[in-house]
């Protein structure tokens, strides 16, 4: 076989393994992560919120009342269900949520991944506002934020608190989940862990 005809016939077989090699390296990574909404194991923050994952503090909901001048200077990152949403004169929305325990392992309806939901307590520890300003397509259509929408907000204390919507919090980033994207850990009994 001629020196030249090798590398040719290498070239033309990696052109062929190279494609279909890069979309399931693409949809392998993207997988990983679980998508927007998360459909992992675990719970997987998407690329523009790692950071936020990666700084912001859990604290308790006990913990933020008893010191709350702290959390004016700590990010907070917080589960919560949406109870309430209230316009607000600077165009923010002040969205009241129960705030939820996160379950490190999500309930999956069977083996696959794509099958888990982010996972809640079923009991809210709390009540909580948060002041945000909503994405476009996230405040009209049938995925808009809204009661029943379960939100990962990022945040710090405002220094606002009442007993109707609790300590608020000003957020720097949120997450949301529309209803059905998630599910509480009352959904044990239908779905495998």
């Amino acid at each position: 076989m001629p020196p030249t005809v090798l590398p040719a016939l290498f070239a033309r077989g990696f052109v062929r393994l190279a494609a279909p090699l890069a979309v399931l390296l693409a949809f392998g990574l993207s997988g990983c992560s679980g998508g927007q909404y998360g459909f992992a194991r675990t719970y997987s923050p998407v690329t523009t919120e790692q950071t936020h994952f990666d700084e912001a503090e859990q604290p308790t909901y006990q913990d933020l009342l008893r010191d709350p001048r702290h959390y004016e200077k700590v990010e907070v990152g917080w589960f919560g269900v949406v109870t309430n949403l209230a316009s607000q004169p600077d165009g923010n929305t002040r969205v009241t949520l129960s705030l939820r325990a996160h379950q490190t392992r999500h309930l999956c309806a069977d083996d696959s991944r794509s099958s888990c939901r982010v996972t809640v307590s079923e009991a809210a520890l709390g009540v909580f506002s948060a002041d945000i300003a909503i994405k476009g397509d996230e405040l009209t259509g049938k995925d808009r934020i809204w009661v029943g929408s379960l939100l990962k907000v990022y945040g710090t204390h405002s220094g606002e608190y009442s007993e109707e919507t609790g300590p608020v919090l000003k957020v720097s980033y949120y997450r949301h989940w529309p209803r059905g994207y998630y599910v509480t850990t009352a959904a044990r009994g239908s779905m495998r862990r």
